[in-house]
Formats: C-alpha cells, structure tokens, sequence
C-alpha cells in the first residue's frame, strides 16, 4: 500500500475518464482543475444534426485524446486503452456495457459512479424508483464494476435523506449530484492512497429495477393519495407521470399531497389558483404544474380554465 501512495505523491497518477453529459463534465472538470494527469477522455459517439457531448467538449478545449468506441466489448477497443498505460480508470455516468476485460486494463483497476446505496436499486433509473417507492433516504455508491450489473465491490458510500416534497430533479440535482462529484474526487484520492477499500455487496440485499419508462408511471387514481404522490414526483421530470382526460394524455409534474374528500377517484374536486385538486384514495393532490400532450408544461389552473375542465370532470381512474 504504501508503495502505491509514494507512486502517486504529486498526482502523477495516469488517469482515463469515461463518461458523458453533464454530471461526466464536471467529473472531468473537477479532476483537471486539481492538477490530475488525464490522459484521455471516452465519451459516446457524436449523434448527427447534435452537439457533441458535453465530456468531449471539455476534452477538446484542454487538448485531451478522446475516444468515441461503438462499443466497449473486443480486443482492438482494449489494446487501445492499454496503449495509454492508464492507472485508473474513472466511469462516471456509462450506459454502455464496459465488460471486464476493459475494465481491468488500468493498473489498479476502474471505479464507477451509482446513484443509489447499492446493492439496493441496482439498474438504469435508480434515483427514480426509491422516491417511487417511498423511501426516506438513499444515496450514491462509488464500486469496482465488474461483469455483473452493479455488483462490484464497494469502495464508498454517502447517504441522502428524501424529503416528502423531494422530487427526481431535486434528489438528482440538489443532492446526488454535486455529492457524487466530490465523492469521485474523494475515491481518486483514496486510490492514490493505496487505502481504497474493495467491500463485497450483500447480494441477499440486492433490489434490481430496469428502466423508468411511461408505461411504469401511468395514474391510477385508485390508489392511495401519498403512492399517487410518490409516483408523480418520483417521475418529475422524467418519464412525467400521466393520466387520461377525455382522451387526452396528460402529464403531472409539480403537485402537493391534499386532505381526504368525498369524491370519487380520479374527479375533479376543485380548481382554482393554487392548481387543480383531484380526488385519489383517501386524499387528494393538487396538481400545480401539467402537460397535456405535446404541449408546453403549464400551471394547473391555467390548464383547467383554457379546457373548461370544471368541478366534476374526471379523469380515467387507471392509466397505462
């Protein structure tokens, strides 16, 4: 251990960062701005008539290699990487599948960003489906990937708490986010120490979730008013969640938890400045923000009035 750290005393340590989109960005940024040896950046493959990745900018501007593979899997992709004689590689946000055989080409291995406290929510929607689910904490993982979907060992954690107005935007962006940022710098260091701990999962702990798509996040006013709840501020502001009026498909994002009412499920109680209050089991919620098909997101009220949808009108009582 003590070998690795007298190494690495300087930040001498040969450093790849793989990753994309604005949480990769200021990884890359938040190790270059401290003087770390970057020595090329792999972010996904320009889309036509697009921008290029916010990494690969940053790349650019700071005259890094970058590398743009269709894929992580085959031998030409790894003796590529392993011509850089990295000794860290840093995944921070990959939805590619990287298998091991790249991953192990640095000398003391890959680190990766999860949002979640694995081996809980393991999968691509991991901050969605606590809120959804109604927790009151989660958090984020740094671990060494391996083959396996999230299940390498761990090297840290930290714990978020949920609040019962937290939405996904909020968690992400207020909590996981810049959290996860100064984690990632916090893991370096602790490889560079040679003190980074590899602590197997409890796999008998494990929860798995796939994607959070429109089809997980259909209404059902049926259900109680707090898993209604949940269900809209666990979607906002991706996939939204949605209901049906006459019709209509029509998404819900900013809304607040009401009291009990006598209407029915799915009706209309009231409309007016606060937004449009509708009637689920054993409360109600307020919706405040909304969209109705393709349109823009507007306030609720003003999407009543401009529909003429009035005390009583209903929306269907299950979506999707």
């Amino acid at each position: 251990m003590e070998a690795v750290a007298d190494r690495f005393k300087g930040g001498g340590m040969r450093i790849v960062v793989n990753g994309q989109q604005a949480f990769g960005k200021a990884v890359l940024e938040g190790l270059l701005d401290r003087g770390e040896n970057i020595v090329a950046v792999y972010c996904p493959e320009d889309q036509p008539g697009k921008r290029p990745d916010a990494v690969k900018e940053v790349a650019l501007a700071r005259s890094l290699p970058v590398f743009q593979p269709k894929s992580f899997k085959g031998a030409a992709v790894t003796a590529e990487l392993a011509a850089l004689a990295p000794d860290l590689c840093v995944m921070a946000f990959v939805t590619k599948i990287v298998p091991s055989n790249f991953l192990d080409v640095p000398k003391h291995g890959t680190i990766q960003y999860h949002p979640s406290l694995l081996p809980r929510h393991r999968g691509p929607s991991s901050i969605n489906w606590p809120i959804i689910q109604g927790e009151t904490k989660t958090g984020l993982s740094i671990f060494w990937p391996d083959d396996g979907l999230d299940t390498g060992p761990i090297l840290l954690q930290k714990t978020v708490e949920i609040g019962p107005d937290d939405t996904l935007g909020t968690v992400y962006f207020d909590k996981l986010f810049p959290l996860g940022v100064a984690a990632m710098l916090e893991a370096v260091d602790l490889v560079k120490s040679g003190k980074a701990p590899r602590i197997a999962q409890d796999h008998a702990q494990a929860t798995y979730e796939s994607w959070c798509t429109k089809e997980d996040v259909g209404i059902d006013w049926s259900r109680p008013a707090a898993d209604v709840y949940n269900l809209i501020r666990g979607a906002n502001p991706q996939p939204g969640a949605w209901t049906v009026l006459d019709g209509t498909t029509v998404q819900i994002f900013d809304a607040a938890k009401a009291g009990p009412v006598k209407e029915s499920p799915g009706t209309v109680v009231s409309v007016d400045d606060d937004g449009l209050r509708i009637a689920a089991s054993g409360g109600s919620i307020l919706a405040r923000r909304i969209r109705a098909g393709s349109g823009e997101k507007t306030p609720g009220t003003d999407f009543a009035r401009a529909g003429g949808i009035k005390p009583g009108s209903r929306f269907a009582v299950r979506s999707g």
